[in-house]
């Protein structure tokens, strides 16, 4: 309570959920479907980022690599390895698209790590499209590669012949809560974070909790450079894991 009314009467004030909201990037007014915002700009700068990352600095290889050489390679072998390991050679062919996945979703989280700036992964709009995209594309691709034998992933045929159909019911309803449990999944983890971390830089105004808010800062700032990666690898080795699926859906 003296916290509160320290806090009152210091005049401090602050909104952690301001940090999501989405304006026009030139001036005021509302937001249409045309209106370059702050999401615009975010996620053009993940997309040169990218470019410069995996184009730029790879455009002279060399055989002593320089630090933005070392990081594609390293980002290359890293997903390479991730595909193979979960889906086999098989899987391989769709490097490039898990690739682009991956990087995209890394760079937009380390991004919004920049004070001032937005992270575009936050929002369910964003990792919505990516999500939705993932199993539209799993779908149809399990029926090109495998016709109605695809439906075979949701009838276990090694379970008793009396329990298929409830099992089978809970397979499909699991299938296709799939793309909103990916998407919520990354937009929650990232959102969370954030927002604990303005709290924290919130409280850092108060002088009687400073130095504890500082250290609290600075111990988020650390989890949330940890979870920026986890949530890009989660999300890619789920989509890995759907892509065996409509690789092999007997398995």
């Amino acid at each position: 309570m003296a916290t509160e009314e320290h806090v009152k009467d210091a005049g401090l004030s602050f909104h952690p959920m301001d940090q999501f909201l989405v304006k026009p990037l030139f001036g005021e007014g509302d937001v249409h479907w045309y209106t370059v915002t702050n999401v615009t700009f975010w996620l053009a700068l993940a997309i040169l980022a990218i470019i410069g990352i995996l184009v730029l600095t790879t455009s002279k290889r060399s055989i002593v690599p320089s630090h933005g050489q070392s990081i594609a390679e390293l980002a290359y072998g890293f997903v390479y390895k991730m595909i193979e390991d979960v889906t086999g050679k098989d899987g391989i062919k769709y490097f490039p698209y898990i690739m682009t996945l991956f990087m995209f979703i890394v760079t937009a989280n380390f991004l919004g790590l920049i004070p001032g700036s937005f992270t575009t992964t936050s929002h369910i709009a964003v990792t919505a499209v990516l999500g939705f995209g993932v199993f539209i594309a799993v779908t149809v691709l399990g029926f090109v590669l495998n016709g109605t034998k695809f439906l075979g992933l949701f009838w276990p045929t090694s379970a008793p012949l009396a329990l298929r159909p409830v099992l089978a019911v809970i397979e499909l309803i699991s299938y296709f809560v799939r793309p909103v449990s990916h998407s919520v999944r990354l937009a929650g983890n990232v959102m969370a974070g954030h927002a604990v971390l303005k709290v924290f830089a919130g409280f850092a105004q108060v002088t009687a909790v400073a130095p504890i808010a500082v250290l609290g800062v600075m111990a988020v700032y650390g989890i949330e450079v940890l979870v920026s990666f986890i949530q890009a690898y989660v999300f890619t080795i789920l989509t890995c894991v759907y892509l065996k699926d409509a690789l092999h859906p007997a398995h």
